[in-house]
């Protein structure tokens, strides 16, 4: 019996359809991972933790989740999106469960929040792959636009789940949101391939006995050394200033926990922007990805500048919330443009788990010393740092080279 090949949707419907999914998916994911960092301090507050076994747990989630982006990278390049992705939901919001369950036992909540880290690790490498390699390239920045999207706006989603219901609660509903996406995921990438939106393996790597060496190549060629610093940069303001977010505008700025909430919840729904302006920007300057990674990182150096100088809590704030903003412009172009764009190489999942593996040990280093360092010399000093951070990326992102990918 001849089998008749599922027919194509018109390629804007599927770039629709497949962002759609993964935009849905990834919200859940950062939904997970973002609500710690909003409910650390009532569990502070409440004696369950510290701030001291928040860091811990924080760069602990960060280092397994950046190994979980290596591991689970190269595993994505063989292994069909339905599976990792489905499977690394449910798993992570059972460990959820657990987490909320044992967070008062510090081995338990260490083990449970680490393995979350991991599960959550085994979404972002297949799913740039599926849209890489089943979106055609024109739709793929916008396509991958909104589940990037969706990591920054799971930031104000937790500030929300934080400010109504207390940190075990909050949990817990992040739990059924994972389970429930997981299911959800499973059976919409089973509806995508039997009507051919979604396809498999359509571009090789190297298989010679050179493959390696070849791969190594093709991706510097491709400049992943410079989007590995961009990666680094960005990691660091992306994610670890994100998560110490809520505790500096209580500490440093004097606002109470529930005022702190609110603000985060606000600042980071503004930030979530982030995405659609680095993508309209780009197209704006003639898809120019050096262009507009330069001048992401040079307003977000004098952001955080001006953070540095600027004592008044509500401008403090609204500059803070600016360099975050602009950095994550920055991260957006890694994310939405470059990954995209590695589909020739047959290492999409695995170069991007790669970055993501960069941009989260970055962030576990950063995470661990800002928890000291808030301590020991305060935020006005970390300011700096970050100001320095953003200033070597306005260096990385100068077209040191003729060749640029576009």
């Amino acid at each position: 019996m001849i089998m008749k090949k599922p027919t194509l949707k018109p390629a804007a419907t599927q770039a629709i359809l497949i962002g759609g999914m993964c935009a849905i998916a990834y919200l859940a994911v950062y939904l997970a991972r973002n609500i710690l960092g909003t409910v650390s301090p009532q569990m502070e507050q409440l004696g369950v933790i510290n701030k001291a076994q928040s860091g811990t747990l924080s760069s602990l989630f960060f280092i397994t989740y950046a190994v979980g982006q290596l591991i689970n990278g190269i595993i994505g390049d063989k292994v069909k999106a339905k599976y990792m992705i489905s499977f690394g939901l449910a798993l992570a919001g059972v460990c959820n469960v657990v987490f909320a369950l044992f967070a008062h036992i510090p081995l338990a909540a260490y083990g449970a929040y680490g393995i979350t880290g991991f599960f959550l690790a085994m979404i972002y490498g297949p799913m740039t792959k599926v849209v890489a390699e089943n979106v055609e390239p024109k739709y793929a920045a916008r396509c991958s636009l909104g589940y990037n999207f969706s990591s920054f706006f799971g930031s104000p989603l937790a500030g929300i789940l934080a400010s109504f219901f207390v940190w075990s609660t909050a949990f817990h509903v992040s739990s059924i949101a994972l389970i429930g996406m997981g299911v959800l995921c499973f059976a919409g990438f089973v509806w995508f391939e039997k009507r051919g939106i979604v396809q498999y393996h359509k571009f090789d790597k190297p298989k010679n006995e050179q493959g390696l060496k070849q791969s190594v190549k093709l991706l510097v060629k491709h400049q992943i050394i410079k989007f590995t610093l961009v990666s680094i940069l960005t990691g660091v303001i992306r994610i670890t200033v994100i998560y110490w977010l809520t505790t500096y505008i209580s500490e440093h700025l004097g606002y109470t926990n529930e005022q702190a909430a609110l603000i985060y919840t606000v600042a980071t729904l503004v930030i979530s922007g982030a995405a659609f302006v680095s993508v309209f920007v780009y197209e704006r300057l003639g898809r120019n990805m050096d262009l507009t990674l330069l001048l992401s990182f040079a307003v977000a150096a004098v952001s955080f500048l001006l953070v540095y100088f600027l004592h008044q809590p509500v401008m403090n704030i609204i500059f803070m919330v600016l360099g975050v903003f602009a950095s994550n412009c920055a991260a957006s172009m890694l994310w939405s443009c470059y990954c995209p764009k590695l589909r020739d190489t047959g290492m999409v999942s695995g170069a991007t788990g790669f970055l993501d593996f960069i941009n989260y040990i970055a962030a576990a280093v950063a995470s661990q010393v800002f928890a000291t360092a808030a301590t020991d010399i305060g935020w006005g000093p970390l300011i700096l740092i970050w100001f320095g951070l953003m200033v070597a990326g306005v260096l990385v992102s100068l077209p040191w080279k003729r060749r640029k990918i576009q």
